[in-house]
């Protein structure tokens, strides 16, 4: 309340003149600015009460108008009470008679004296006094509080104590009246003051400025909600101030009083539960607790939840003394109780109201249990003290003080909400229902914060109001224990006890029936109905299916030979018309007074009050569960004339059980397609028949239109729930061909992923599996699942794959699936992953493996298994002769039980791969050929003889990566694989065996007959670890390649196969001697890597290395890799001079070392010392080096013993002559003084030598320089400028090496980027040259140099000009200088942008070149210009001229030209567009040829 008001109903009409007409006025939190007659403060408001003048009246009946609650913000309320009020302001004052005090424009007041203000007042300072003496230690706190910088003189302990408390009192009072008023408010609040004093020291001492001054400066620095730990918060409490802590006791009894109310009214109600006619007393009193399994994760929340102080994982079975903890204020204060219709959630949330009130939950004061069929009535929004005392039971006096102390001790206060799914029924377009609405401030806290909610809900019809830290716990019925005790319980000191059990234990289906709690009272009831009139098995015969349970009960809450036909049906079709409009309760109106009777004289209805509201209350009906609502519903559509079969099967549909969240309705007839499957089984045909007036016929057309639907639905795709809810129906019709029908049409892959099933479920699908032939696969991923479900799939022989995924499976699960699988007789894969199992459910599934020979399959990942028990599951791997796949993945083993499991990888004889990477641990094995009996002949793993022969026959691989193996696991490991098979691979990657343990492995790779591979990476090896390594491997004939990386913390040996064992002399002769007859390419090849990688290698490791290296030599062909590591220019050289102590090796890397150009060139020496290498490549920029030998014939000639044999020597002396060498030099500035060095140091390099360089581009003195050299190098075979810029000029320095270097034998420039030259060898005679240069933009001016250059050529067997920019007159000019080039073969002058002009000309020009045969021109596309040389004069000539497009003009050129070459022996003229008259005129002037004259 803010500001000042009137409390309603003390206005001005109220007043008399009769007397005073008290009036109230509220001020929140503020100072009065006078003494009024009256004040008090309630809670932090100040109260002013003022008397106007009238007559005489006492002040207890003048105040009976003020009587009443006043209420004011967050829900707090104060009752006023007239004889309170009277006394408050009758009550004397200390200071004097009260006095008239007059204001203009008022009337009179009373005000106190205003010397009773003073401080100075004698008596109440000396009762402050003594009041503090008594308690120095709260002063001395007080003190520290108030005044934090005052040092408390040690000297005033030996003063009195009432001194000492007045001097202290005197230190607070100088510190001014803020100060001074907070500390009388802590006196008053804090301390134990008697009333009158406690009013006059806040009338005198205290004001709400001084409190709320020093509040204001500590709140500056905390929340609100945290104040001082010196201070306390003012209460908000009943009545004034100096009442407070009367009103607090007051309070504190209307509280006592409620709360035994409410415990006895609870007490009543579940003591007047008594049984029934003629029905058992076990009916109504029996309780057996449900299997109860704790699930975090149905609303998103994290794993493992907090439930009261202990932190559990989803699955964990609770009790129903673990569902509230509340020892520490942690965890979610709101539980969901989830289970399926049937599973006795609504019995549970009783049975806790009724232990409540014997008192065995004494961690709560009040329970309220309400249930959402009833809260569903409500329409309007409420408050939480009109749901609980007006909707559940009202205090008998001052509501708003029990709800004040119901919410300060929220903590104690437990509200059961059942039947939470029903609370989605009113949810309309606006979203929740008032109801909801209040259900979600519970839950999170915004109303009675604290309290605990306990929720109940068919799972997967959540409303999306529910916190996500909620607790979720499903109900999963019963399991065969629970089941024996109820019956034990349900038929106590009965003699047909005996009979039910035996009865249960008999029939399996009777018995899955009963893992659910309403079915097994039902069944009970059923039983002690017909066991006493029925032989032994009879009465289970008639109770095989859900439907024919309820029938019977029906039949035995009947009377005997009497069934109420008519009554039976009109209470279905109330209940139908129930479903249909989702309602759960009736009330009169809805049915009438004989049905009624009925309902309640058989048990089928129950009836409770209804309260709507204060003083609304009626009578309410309801079934007495809603499965029997939708029995009786089936029983009306099946059995009602009223009902056609058309409408009938409008109800026959399967539901899904993945329900959306914020589904707003919510469907009530789950059941109710089953009820109406069962009801079609002909068994009830007699039933239906009777309740049907005896139409037989009209019932059985409705019984086939029922199987009829299911059919067709039986072939459907359909989803993991509707298949279920499939088999369910199909079931209870109890028709084989119906089940066959939907056996065959299941997929060959059947999942049910994350939502629950019980035991009744699979018992359901394992009796429709019975009709199938052909196998199936069963994935259960994240479904709840009850412990003894597995026993429902016992004897179900279809079932092919098996798999379950889920922490809610633990050791019960296991039992009861270990009872299970020896009944598969197809089960070829077992699936257990993600579960909660210990040792003792695996020690029964230990057992029960062995009796599944025809497994092939079994998966136990993620089960938390320990070491003991992932040893004691692969003992059983001899016992499994078909298995192929052992998977026991994360679950977190040592080391030394790794190690075992090796131990039984080697000596198990069909293991032939262990793999451990981390988390993954997997066995890989290869079923022998022997037959079941005889392995299990041999159960141990001792090798016998057959065992032993079998081991050197089989190839294991054994990969233990990332398993923190060390050096002494090593040895172990050595030793253990040396007595095994042959190992085709060995992974020891990621461990810790560091270089001691990289040395032992390396040199025991020899003796452990390894296959293909042996892995050491990231195992910690050092740059000295390396040098151990490769004198380790030295001797192992068998590594084909060694890849060893620290900066990638690589270690890999890779093997070859064991070579043949060696040949006798004369043999190896002989086969020395064939490889002369062999082409190279055909010579065998045999080769070893080393790859030192990325090592950090230096100079100063090179020696060692080398050391260690030259042992690997002898061994065949070495690859060596030294790429990536820091030689620099000093490895470099230092290497050059410790390679010829290698040997032969076939290649050698050194890229990426950071070698200067100096070096790079020096590396050319190596062609002059090392034999072996044919083949230089440089890349500089890229750093990329490598050194190689000849491809062909490695493995020959490099052998030490190779030279003794005649044939290899003649052998290899053929190799030299024939193999050119090759240097590779790219990516390199290619300069002068580099040129030179290069030259010279490849003066001495044996030949042949092909010599390849390229660069961005080569100037014209590096050219020059190159070409200068070229003399030097007699053993050049080649040179090859390829992607190297040239100059122009470089066409004429090309030109000038044919006669410069005689032996150049061509000359080949294209496009200025790619040139070459080829050499003479010095056994060839000089002979004829040739020269192209073609795309080198030649033109005109360049034709008399160049042609210059070419006739200093003795012999020039070809010139290529082609593709240039001579043109018509480039081309003239160089006929022109034809006759003094000295061509012997050809001229290719093609491409060079000419016209007729040149034909022409070439034509005129014919009869000066006598050295020309043939000449031939194309201007058309083909654009070719060929003139034929031979070496002497030549007497015949031939002419072709084609696509010339000559013009009139030029035919008499032609003719002139023609005429003039007297040797022309042929002539061809093709498409030279010459038209008839042109022609005549051409053959006019030119004479025949002697040859063939043709024109085209």
């Amino acid at each position: 309340m803010q500001g000042c008001g009137e409390v309603p109903g003390c206005g001005r009409s109220g007043e008399r003149g009769l007397g005073l007409a008290p009036r109230i006025h509220v001020i929140s939190r503020q100072q009065p600015p006078v003494p009024l007659t009256g004040r008090t403060d309630l809670g932090g408001f100040y109260f002013q009460f003022r008397a106007e003048r009238g007559g005489a009246r006492s002040a207890e009946g003048e105040c009976q108008e003020l009587c009443g609650s006043l209420h004011y913000g967050n829900n707090l309320s104060i009752q006023l009470k007239a004889q309170d009020i009277a006394q408050t302001l009758m009550r004397p004052s200390p200071w004097g008679p009260w006095s008239t005090y007059h204001e203009r424009g008022d009337q009179g007041r009373l005000l106190m004296d205003p010397v009773g203000l003073q401080l100075g007042n004698k008596n109440l300072w000396s009762c402050l006094v003594r009041l503090l003496t008594k308690d120095p230690e709260w002063l001395n706190a007080k003190m520290k509080f108030f005044l934090p910088n005052t040092d408390l003189d040690s000297r005033n302990e030996t003063l009195d104590p009432e001194q000492r408390v007045i001097l202290q009192l005197n230190k607070l009072h100088v510190q001014g009246s803020d100060t001074w008023q907070s500390f009388i408010h802590c006196v008053c609040m804090q301390l134990e003051v008697p009333l009158d004093l406690e009013v006059l020291l806040l009338s005198t001492f205290g004001c709400d400025d001084g409190f709320t001054s020093q509040l204001g400066a500590e709140g500056k620095r905390q929340p609100e909600s945290q104040l001082h730990h010196g201070l306390k918060r003012p209460h908000q409490s009943c009545g004034s101030s100096p009442r407070r802590k009367q009103c607090k006791k007051q309070q504190l009894e209307l509280a006592k009083k409620y709360l035994q109310l409410l415990r006895t009214s609870a007490q009543q109600r579940y003591r007047s539960r008594i049984p029934g006619s003629g029905q058992p007393h076990a009916f109504h009193q029996v309780y057996v607790p449900p299997i109860l399994r704790r699930a975090t994760a149905s609303l998103d929340t994290p794993e493992g939840a907090t439930m009261g102080d202990l932190k559990v994982e989803d699955g964990t079975d609770v009790s129903i003394s673990d569902l509230f903890n509340t020892r520490v204020n942690k965890g979610p204060r709101v539980t969901v109780l989830l289970g399926k219709a049937g599973m006795g959630k609504t019995t549970l949330a009783h049975r806790l109201c009724q232990k409540w009130a014997e008192g065995h939950l004494d961690c709560f004061q009040a329970l309220f249990l309400f249930e959402f069929r009833q809260l569903n009535l409500i329409t309007r929004f409420l408050t939480p003290s009109e749901l609980l005392f007006d909707l559940y039971l009202s205090p008998e006096s001052d509501h708003d003080a029990v709800f004040q102390y119901l919410e300060k001790n929220a903590d104690q206060v437990l509200l059961i909400f059942d039947g939470l799914d029903e609370a989605l029924q009113p949810m309309g377009p606006d979203g929740p229902g008032p109801v909801l609405t209040l259900f979600s401030d519970l839950c999170h806290g915004t109303l009675l914060p604290g309290c605990r909610v306990m929720a109940t809900s068919r799972p997967g019809k959540l409303p999306a109001c529910l916190p996500a830290e909620a607790a979720m716990v499903h109900m999963l019925g019963f399991d065969g224990p629970r089941v024996e005790e109820y019956v034990n319980h349900f038929f106590s000191a009965q003699p047909s006890r005996e009979g039910a059990l035996v009865e249960l234990q008999t029939n399996g289906r009777l018995r899955s029936l009963c893992a659910v709690p309403a079915l097994c009272q039902v069944a009970c009831l059923c039983l002690h109905h017909l066991l006493p009139d029925h032989a032994p098995g009879q009465s289970v015969a008639l109770l095989p299916t859900r439907t024919q349970l309820y029938m019977q009960m029906v039949l035995a809450l009947s009377p005997p030979g009497h069934l109420p036909t008519t009554s039976l049906l009109d209470l279905g079709e109330v209940a139908l018309r129930g479903l249909e409009t989702g309602k759960v309760i009736f009330y009169a109106k809805d049915i009438t007074p004989p049905l009624i009777a009925f309902g309640a004289t058989h048990s089928l209805l129950t009836s409770f009050c209804i309260r709507t509201g204060p003083g609304h209350q009626q009578t309410g009906y309801a079934f007495t569960h809603l499965s029997l609502q939708e029995f009786l519903a089936a029983l009306h559509l099946m059995a009602s004339p009223k009902v056609n079969k058309d409408t009938l099967t409008q109800y026959v549909t399967l539901h899904s059980r993945w329900v959306q969240r914020t589904k707003a309705r919510l469907c009530l007839s789950d059941h109710l397609p089953t009820f109406l499957a069962g009801l079609a089984s002909c068994t009830c045909r007699p039933f239906l028949s009777h309740l049907a007036q005896d139409n037989e016929d009209c019932v059985g057309a409705k019984q086939a239109a029922v199987v009829q639907v299911l059919k067709k639905l039986a072939t459907r795709k359909l989803t993991g729930p509707k298949v279920v809810e499939l088999c369910h129906c199909v079931d209870e019709t109890q028709e084989p061909e119906l089940a066959s029908l939907t056996a065959q049409s299941l997929p060959y892959q059947l999942p049910f992923h994350n939502f629950p099933l019980t035991c009744t479920d699979l018992a359901t699908l394992t009796n429709i599996l019975e009709h199938r032939e052909a196998p199936i696969h069963l994935d259960f991923d994240g479904c709840p699942l009850e412990p003894h479900c597995p026993e429902a799939l016992v004897g179900c022989g279809q079932i092919e794959n098996l798999s379950f995924k889920s922490r809610k499976c633990g050791d019960a699960f296991a039992e009861a699936l270990s009872k299970s699988l020896p009944t598969m007789g197809r089960l070829q894969m077992l699936g257990l992953a993600g579960s909660k199992i210990t040792a003792r459910g695996i020690s029964h599934l230990v057992k029960a493996l062995p009796l599944c020979p025809q497994l092939e399959e079994v998966s136990f990942r993620d089960n938390q298994l320990s070491d003991q028990v992932v040893l004691n599951i692969v003992e059983v791997l001899p016992h499994l002769p078909r298995l192929r796949k052992l998977d026991l993945s994360s679950n977190s083993i040592c080391v030394s039980t790794l190690l075992c499991l090796a131990r039984v990888a080697v000596t198990c004889p069909t293991v032939r791969m262990l793999q451990a990477r981390e988390a993954d641990l997997i066995f890989l094995l290869s079923p022998p050929t022997e037959t079941t009996a005889e392995l299990q002949r041999a159960p141990d793993l001792q090798e016998s003889d057959g065992q032993r022969k079998g081991a050197q026959s089989r190839s294991l691989t054994l990969r233990l990566q990332k398993c923190q193996l060390q050096v002494h696991d090593v040895e172990a490991l050595i030793a253990l694989l040396q007595e095994g098979p042959h190992l085709e691979e060995v992974d020891l990657s990621g461990n810790q065996l560091e270089d001691e343990g990289c040395r032992l492995m390396a040199e025991a790779a020899s003796q452990l007959h390894i296959a293909r591979k042996l892995d050491l990476s990231d195992n910690g090896l050092s740059v000295a670890g390396v040098h151990c390594v490769l004198r380790a491997v030295s001797a192992c004939w068998t590594l084909a390649e060694l890849h060893i990386s620290l900066q990638h913390k690589t270690v890999v040996f890779m093997f070859a196969q064991e070579p043949e064992e060696q040949k006798g002399p004369q043999e190896r002769t002989a086969f020395l001697d064939s490889l002369m007859l062999q082409m190279p390419s055909k010579l065998p090849l045999s080769s070893r890597r080393m790859r030192l990688t990325h090592c950090g290698l230096q100079a100063k490791h090179l020696e060692q290395l080398c050391k260690a290296l030259g042992g690997s030599c002898h061994l065949g062909h070495l690859h060596l890799d030294f790429s990536g590591n820091a030689l620099g220019d000093e490895g470099a050289a230092q290497l050059a001079q410790l390679l010829p102590g290698l040997g032969a090796l076939q290649s050698l890397n050194l890229s990426e070392n950071g070698l200067s150009l100096d070096a790079v060139l020096g590396l050319a020496q190596c062609f002059s010392t090392l034999q072996w290498l044919f083949h230089l490549d440089i890349s500089f920029e890229s750093q990329h080096i490598l050194l190689r030998g000849d491809k062909t014939g490695r493995d020959i000639w490099a052998t030490g013993s190779l030279p003794d044999f005649p044939a290899a020597a003649e052998f290899l002396g053929f190799r030299q002559r024939c193999i050119p060498r090759s240097l590779c030099l790219s990516e390199c500035p290619l300069e002068p003084p580099s040129l030179t060095r290069l030259c010279a140091t490849l003066k001495d390099c044996p030949g042949p030598l092909e010599l390849q360089l390229s660069c961005e581009f080569l100037s014209d003195q590096s050219l020059e320089t190159l070409l200068d050299c070229l003399p030097q190098l007699p053993q050049l075979s080649l040179l090859q400028l390829s992607q190297t810029g040239l100059s122009l000029k470089s066409p004429f320095l090309l030109a000038n090496t044919l006669s410069l270097c005689p032996r150049v034998k061509k000359v080949d420039l294209r496009s200025l980027h790619h040139a070459t030259l080829h050499f003479r060898s010095n056994e060839e005679e000089e002979g004829v040259c040739c020269g192209r240069f073609t795309g080198c933009s030649l033109s005109q001016e360049h034709v008399e140099s160049l042609c210059w250059l070419l006739s200093k050529c003795k012999d020039l067997s070809q010139v290529d000009l082609s593709a240039n920019l001579l043109g018509d007159s480039g081309l003239r000019c160089l006929l022109e200088c034809l006759p003094q080039v000295p061509i012997s073969g050809s001229l290719d002058l093609s491409h060079n942008s000419v016209s007729q002009e040149s034909a022409l000309y070439l034509v005129e020009t014919l009869p000066s070149c006598p050295r020309v045969r043939e000449a031939s021109v194309n201007l058309g596309s083909e654009q070719s210009f060929w003139i034929h040389f031979s070496r002497e004069d030549q007497a015949g000539k031939t002419l072709r001229l084609s696509e010339c497009s000559f013009r009139p003009e030029h035919v008499s050129r032609l003719a002139t030209g023609l005429s003039q070459s007297l040797q022309l022996t042929e002539l061809t003229l093709t498409q030279c567009c010459l038209g008839w008259k042109q022609l005549a005129i051409l053959l006019s002037l030119v004479g025949r040829p002697a040859g063939l004259f043709s024109l085209r």
